[in-house]
């Protein structure tokens, strides 16, 4: 089997990814990043999917990125709640993490490159999204051209690595309707900026909306029990 790299941060979108990668037939390593963030219950939840989902190592890493701050993630400042459509989808929030997605990748890649694996998995999306620049087809383009022209593997010819976005276009109602196609137990995703008491997903946060509007979309109910 092809060995492959997965970003898995525990939300929707990173899961359904590699339950896309796993039903692609490769070898999944899962990768996750305790960042500084908010909360670990996105941890929690991404070392259930790993295991779900037969993840052949599940690898969480530390790194500091609340050092720095600058986002509503991994500084003290408010996570904004109750925007609607309008607002989510103009200018980028407080919650981006600055060159989070390019630290993410750039790790990934050198395990990737360890493991002998040319292929990696990120769950991007950019339909129902919330406006993140690392996010964009022409970011993920861009970082797969450097990966080949900065690695051993790439520089010598040993393999093209592919970074795999396969919900870059696909809306939030399409990834759930993608996950419940892939088996993947919903339940065990957790998706919240900002969670509550008993680590109940807040229901107001734009992660909270978005995901809430891809279930009501796509007519399925969501599992989580929400605070609100």
């Amino acid at each position: 089997m092809r060995r492959a790299v997965c970003l898995l941060s525990g939300g929707m979108d990173s899961s359904t990814c590699l339950a896309y990668a796993r039903r692609q037939g490769f070898a999944c390593y899962a990768l996750s990043f305790d960042y500084g963030q908010r909360h670990r219950y996105e941890l929690e939840a991404a070392a259930r999917v790993a295991k779900a989902l037969g993840a052949v190592e599940h690898k969480v890493l530390r790194i500091d990125l609340r050092s720095f701050g600058g986002s509503a993630l991994t500084s003290d400042i408010a996570v904004p709640k109750d925007r609607d459509e309008t607002d989510m989808g103009s200018g980028i929030p407080v919650t981006y993490v600055p060159a989070r997605n390019t630290i993410f990748l750039s790790l990934a890649l050198a395990w990737a490159e360890v493991l002998g694996a040319a292929d990696l998995f990120i769950g991007v999306n950019a339909i129902d999204y919330s406006g993140y620049p690392d996010c964009r087809p022409e970011f993920i383009a861009a970082f797969e051209t450097m990966a080949n022209l900065a690695t051993k593997a790439g520089v010598e010819g040993q393999a093209f690595l592919k970074i795999h976005t396969p919900l870059i276009h696909l809306s939030k109602a399409g990834i759930t309707q993608l996950a419940r196609e892939l088996g993947l137990d919903c339940g065990l995703t957790f998706t919240c900026y900002d969670p509550v008491d008993g680590a109940r997903p807040c229901g107001k946060c734009d992660a909270c909306q978005l995901r809430l509007k891809g279930f009501a979309e796509a007519g399925i109910q969501d599992p989580l029990v929400y605070a609100d």
